[in-house]
């Protein structure tokens, strides 16, 4: 009788958060009237004196934060940009980046968000591919963009707010005056309008620039509230890089937009992170799962529990951190979410169940526009049957997510600045003829309950002994081995082999003993997705916001020539993991192993 109270308590509490989240989206409509940039203002006119930022020792205020975006934006009006233009921004963490692109806003121009850690041709792909009229930097970004116009002749105005290798923009900033722009700068623009552009994070190939509408803001606004539970009450500690959305739409415009404090650092400290969230009185933080992975494989700290957050939230927890991360932590609420930066599905776990990314009943389907579809891992496309529409999924099969193209709320795709890139995320005649759906490009399951788990990406899951085998699943059971602290699995290429073999490169601590791994490898994984090789790494490769990168790994392989770390190889008949030498690699090369 409990068991059945408590899941109807659940269901109903299930219905009415996601309802709640329907309206919420329900009123971002291409012709909506209203920006980020007003709802920031509105914020701004309620709080007042009270701390938007605290930032390296400083407070800063929602009056004074607002005092700094309107000399921003009156300069630009200075330089003669005008609505519609992109200033493209280079800006490590710091309040000056929000208030750059909040005084943009006022004036109708778009900011791009480019990653600090570019540079070279990725750099100038990025500042070009949107038609940048200037860039913003400061610091090592603003030399290094200077390095880069060196060397091309890129005739693009620098400003640096240091004033060391472009403009002077500090000093173009106080003469301008701290008062409100008119609202009519910008009164022609509407919710379907660009507000920012934020780069794919480029684990594969240049980053994409995906266009931010004001309604995809609004609603990565929205996600702090009906995700993290935000409100003016809460201070909310955010470490991640904000020129991507987690940090810089649910970290940072959400709790502006709610009235919270942001507790702001300029890069993650693992070393720092629980005494600054104590000295600051942290209710909530925003994390992407790495973060998390890093703080449960940190060494103890003696305020790791004596912290005020009740709860984080963000995306891309996995299971097996979940759970140690909330027990050490003292942490009682998780909130976890899927989404993209650029796409039109979006998940959310309300109850915090433990590695799902949200929840979707088959009821909620047609009025979430999502669908789960039978996915074929060698051709990497959806399965069609004799009809020639796509097959749904079923109960605990992977299947590739998709979302049904629509116009306004979460049904919109406005895709990137580049076409071609944006047709080839659409997928058509999918259940009738000429529907559109948004492709996300990751697998997922379903339960019975209408719990949906992260399987993998499409391109990571390969097939060896003519099955499938997702790296997810692999990493997960290899970090669940003593003394591994991180594994980032992938498929490589065998010769004469069909299909490619495991492999995993690893981090690993003082606790790690290589004689027990594969008896548990085998006992956690079908024989086929036990990892042929491994690569013991000094530390891992990750992108800029903490995604391990794979690209590099699958094509320098095991080949010992183009790699200097460790490797291991599960030798047929030798019972476990020897360590891998020329001998091996000739003996592979010639097929005398049967694998």
């Amino acid at each position: 009788m409990l068991k059945t109270i408590g899941k109807i308590r659940r269901e109903v509490t299930f219905v009415k958060d996601i309802y709640g989240v329907m309206r919420a989206l329900k009123e971002l409509q291409p012709d909506s009237p209203v920006t980020i940039t007003d709802e920031i203002e509105a914020s701004i006119d309620r709080s007042g004196d009270k701390p938007a930022f605290l930032f390296e020792g400083q407070t800063l205020s929602y009056s004074a934060f607002e005092a700094r975006a309107n000399r921003i934006a009156h300069w630009a009006l200075g330089q003669g940009f005008a609505p519609g233009d992109t200033v493209a921004l280079m800006l490590e963490n710091c309040p000056d980046f929000a208030a750059v692109w909040f005084g943009l806003g006022k004036v109708g121009v778009m900011t791009a968000l480019i990653n600090t850690n570019l540079q070279g041709d990725g750099l100038g792909h990025c500042l070009t591919i949107v038609g940048s009229k200037a860039v913003i930097a400061g610091g090592q970004q603003a030399e290094r963009v200077a390095q880069l116009f060196a060397a091309t002749g890129q005739p693009l105005p620098l400003w640096d707010f240091d004033g060391q290798v472009g403009a002077d923009l500090e000093a173009a900033l106080a003469v301008q005056p701290e008062t409100r722009p008119s609202r009519e700068r910008r009164a022609h623009l509407t919710g379907g309008d660009g507000a920012l552009f934020i780069y794919t994070s480029g684990t594969t190939g240049l980053p994409k620039a995906a266009k931010i509408t004001h309604n995809r803001f609004r609603g990565m606004a929205r996600y702090a509230r009906f995700l993290g539970r935000v409100d003016a009450r809460d201070r909310v500690y955010n470490t991640l890089p904000m020129y991507h959305s987690t940090g810089g739409g649910m970290g940072t415009a959400g709790p502006l937009v709610y009235g919270a404090t942001i507790i702001l650092r300029r890069k993650l400290s693992v070393s720092a992170f629980w005494d600054e969230a104590v000295e600051h009185g942290a209710t909530k933080f925003v994390y992407i799962g790495e973060l998390c992975r890093y703080l449960v494989n940190s060494a103890p700290h003696p305020k790791e529990r004596a912290h005020s957050i009740v709860a984080g939230f963000g995306n891309g927890m996995r299971g097996e951190v979940w759970q140690p991360f909330v027990a050490r932590f003292g942490i009682p609420q998780m909130y976890e979410f899927y989404g993209s930066t650029e796409g039109n599905v979006a998940l959310i776990n309300f109850d915090g169940t433990v590695g799902a990314i949200g929840r979707l009943p088959t009821w909620l389907e047609g009025k979430m526009g999502i669908a789960f579809v039978k996915f074929d891992v060698v051709e990497e496309k959806p399965v069609r049957g004799a009809d020639g529409f796509c097959i749904k999924a079923g109960v605990d099969e992977p299947g590739e997510a998709i979302g049904r193209i629509g116009t306004g709320g979460s049904a919109a795709f406005e895709g990137y600045h580049d076409r071609r890139a944006t047709e080839a995320k659409i997928l058509t005649d999918v259940f009738e003829k000429g529907d559109r759906w948004f492709r996300t490009g990751d697998l997922m399951r379903r339960d019975k309950a209408g719990y949906v788990y992260f399987v993998d990406r499409i391109g990571d899951t390969f097939r060896w002994k003519g099955e499938n085998v997702a790296t997810n699943d692999v990493a997960d059971a290899v970090c669940r081995y003593p003394g591994v602290t991180l594994a980032n699995a992938y498929g490589v290429a065998v010769p004469g082999a069909d299909g490619r073999a495991g492999m995993v490169a690893m981090t690993i601590d003082e606790a790690f003993r290589i004689e027990g791994l594969a008896e548990h490898l085998k006992a956690s994984l079908p024989s086929y997705a036990v990892p042929l090789f491994l690569r013991i790494q000094p530390e891992a490769e990750t992108t800029g916001t903490m995604k391990l990168r794979k690209v590099e790994l699958v094509k320098e392989g095991f080949d010992l020539a183009q790699v200097a770390d460790p490797i291991w190889f599960l030798e047929p008949g030798a019972g476990g993991y020897v360590a891998f030498g020329p001998d091996h690699m000739t003996r592979i090369a010639a097929g005398e192993y049967r694998l």
